[in-house]
């Protein structure tokens, strides 16, 4: 019998802000996805440093996997009504500098993910769709782990 490293449970959050750079892409994605997961389990919010423009490609790739962000209003961190989250995860560096700023004034866990930005490829527009996949994909598969949201039964 092989002896396995025992499972990493943590507890789940109660509230959670995924931040990146212009709360346009990587962030709604990541919210989107946490939303949909845990349903009403954990508050989900998402914000950028600065606000960028609501990106259709961003909406298109989420309605391929049945979640809706088409109502998704780009806010940036400093607009927020309230910033008590139990969890911070930065998305980009420049929005991981800011969630460290917050943690001087408040108590909150602050993780970080270094997310590629699929706006920067070029190519036709099938190439530049399978880069926001990509990038949903990877966000996907990285919360459902982190949350440990594999084996959660009725979240």
């Amino acid at each position: 019998m092989i002896n396995q490293a025992p499972e990493v449970i943590r507890d789940i959050p109660d509230a959670v802000l995924f931040a990146c750079s212009m709360n346009a892409v990587r962030s709604p994605m990541a919210a989107g996805i946490l939303r949909h997961l845990a349903g009403r389990r954990i508050y989900v919010e998402s914000a950028g440093v600065r606000t960028g423009d609501q990106d259709p490609f961003v909406t298109i790739v989420m309605d391929e996997i049945g979640i809706d962000v088409s109502k998704h209003d780009p806010v940036a961190i400093t607009d927020l009504y309230d910033t008590n989250f139990d969890l911070i995860i930065s998305l980009t560096p420049e929005a991981h500098h800011q969630a460290l700023e917050l943690t001087r004034t408040q108590s909150v866990d602050v993780d970080y993910w270094p997310t590629l930005d699929p706006t920067f490829v070029s190519g036709n527009r099938e190439q530049v769709l399978e880069s926001y996949r990509t990038c949903r994909d990877t966000l996907f598969k990285k919360i459902k782990s982190f949350f440990n949201l594999d084996r959660a039964a009725n979240l």
